[in-house]
């Protein structure tokens, strides 16, 4: 694993590995014992523009190449992954502090979207549309953008760069990538390395590892990008909306979450425990699809608060390379501060801590709290860390105003004992994705994943990937002579 961190702490532009040219060094620090694992000069603005260009003179016989050849590429990349997943676990575990549990959930959807994307090359059809005009033959193309910037974030680097990454360039994109300066081996270097030793031809994927002190906004408004891919906060994700729009670009935004998992009066109050347990706590809670607030029945909600509770102060913090760990460090000491607010903000305003955990360095146990005021600002942001609300209702019409009042749209769940009563509970819920009877994070290659309201613009995975990353193109044939009225 070390020599990961040696050879693929530089910028990786135009096919060759070099060194950044900026003014100052992003530091890649283990968040569990705070060694340092590389350093790396920042790319330039004029290095981002290398490597935008690179990828558009690339892309051009990228594109033109057989899908054949494309899908070849991605299946050696997969191959490459399960051959180096020992090595891949342990650049997870010491980069952004992911358990053993937490890293094999990671690899495992990594490789499932990779298996997509092989297909994903064979996947673009075109069609001939009929036409009024005699004579006349529609052709409508299906074609790549040209090249797509990718910027991905620290919780789930590999997965989630690769969930853009892997499908551009199946679809014969090029591609720019900017992992987050936390972990910039495991989102960014580790997959241009996977990808070189796939064959795939130079410059078609760039890794440029900077942030916005540096670049600004260079990222988002060159001229080459057609799409920008962006997975983060909302806060954010807005900037990167406005800046794209006002450049005619598009966006896929994938943003944070407030999700909510329900337990309906007839649901299996065990059950929920476990689904809403590893909901909240997996990767200490650093999920946009986490279950910030858990909802129950007044009906069960003692018997569910109390076995909640008792689940939760069982769980292992500690040293994320030990295999009983269950909740490792948060990413940097930023994120445990702003935890630590929360629980404070949260007992100030008259919640009660059923649990409520101590915070060493990054370094934070669980708390779980409950009374909090339904007009606490707490229970309708993104709450980013191992730290669970619990919140009781009175009867399905409550629950549901809960679960909405929230600027976010992205995932949930509700538990019940009748399937279509919790079918018809998902329906009322104004968010992008609901499940009946299981926790709230899932993603899988070929469903819609996305949210709604400040939850993000757009979705990813099967189909609609293939319209995130692809445009239409008509060329019509006249056959014989049109007839013009001058």
């Amino acid at each position: 694993m070390a020599s990961y961190f040696t050879d693929l702490a530089q910028q990786y532009i135009d096919g060759e590995w070099r060194p950044g040219s900026g003014s100052w060094d992003i530091i890649d620090l283990n968040p569990y014992d705070g060694e340092k694992l590389a350093s790396i000069t920042t790319a330039t603005v004029d290095e981002v523009d290398r490597a935008y260009r690179a990828a558009a003179r690339a892309q051009k016989d990228w594109a033109a190449a057989n899908p054949y050849a494309r899908r070849a590429v991605l299946e050696k990349a997969l191959r490459l992954v399960e051959e180096r997943e020992q090595e891949i676990t342990e650049v997870i575990i010491a980069e952004l502090g992911g358990t053993h549990t937490k890293a094999g959930f990671e690899l495992h959807l990594a490789k499932e979207f990779l298996r997509e994307s092989v297909h994903l090359a064979l996947r673009p059809e075109g069609r001939i549309l009929p036409s009024p005009v005699d004579g006349k033959e529609n052709r409508v193309y299906r074609v790549p953008v040209g090249v797509v910037g990718v910027i991905s974030p620290f919780n789930f680097p590999f997965l989630l760069s690769l969930k853009s990454v892997a499908p551009a360039l199946a679809l014969g994109n090029g591609v720019v990538l900017k992992p987050h300066q936390d972990t910039p081996i495991a989102g960014g270097t580790l997959i241009a390395k996977i990808f070189e030793d796939a064959g795939l031809p130079a410059g078609v994927l760039n890794v440029v590892v900077t942030d916005i002190a540096e670049i600004g906004d260079a990222f988002l408004e060159h001229p080459v990008p057609k799409v920008i891919s962006f997975t983060g906060s909302d806060k954010v994700g807005r900037h990167v909306a406005t800046v794209c729009a006002s450049h005619f670009k598009r966006t896929v935004l994938e943003l944070g979450g407030n999700s909510a998992l329900v337990v309906l009066d007839d649901a299996d109050p065990d059950y929920a425990v476990d689904a809403a347990v590893f909901s909240r706590y997996v990767h200490q809670g650093q999920v946009c699809m986490a279950a910030n607030r858990v909802l129950v029945d007044r009906s069960i909600a003692e018997e569910f608060s109390e076995k909640f509770a008792a689940k939760v102060r069982t769980l292992k913090v500690g040293d994320p390379s030990d295999p009983g760990t269950v909740i490792g460090p948060v990413i940097n000491s930023i994120q445990a501060n702003a935890l630590s607010s929360v629980v404070e903000q949260a007992l100030a305003e008259g919640a009660t801590a059923l649990v409520r955990g101590s915070i060493r360095g990054n370094l934070v146990e669980p708390s779980v709290l409950t009374g909090l005021p339904a007009d606490s600002s707490l229970l309708r942001q993104e709450v980013f860390g191992p730290v669970a609300f619990i919140i009781p209702f009175d009867g399905d019409e409550e629950a549901v105003r809960i679960v909405n009042d929230t600027p976010y749209g992205l995932s949930g769940a509700v538990h019940t004992a009748d399937i279509e009563r919790g079918v018809a509970f998902a329906q009322r819920i104004d968010t992008g994705m609901f499940h009946v009877n299981d926790g709230t994070v899932h993603d899988e290659p070929i469903v819609p994943f996305g949210g709604e309201k400040h939850s993000g613009l757009g979705r990813l995975n099967g189909e609609t990937t293939v319209d995130a990353f692809t445009t239409v193109k008509w060329i019509s044939v006249q056959h014989g002579r049109s007839r013009f009225p001058f």
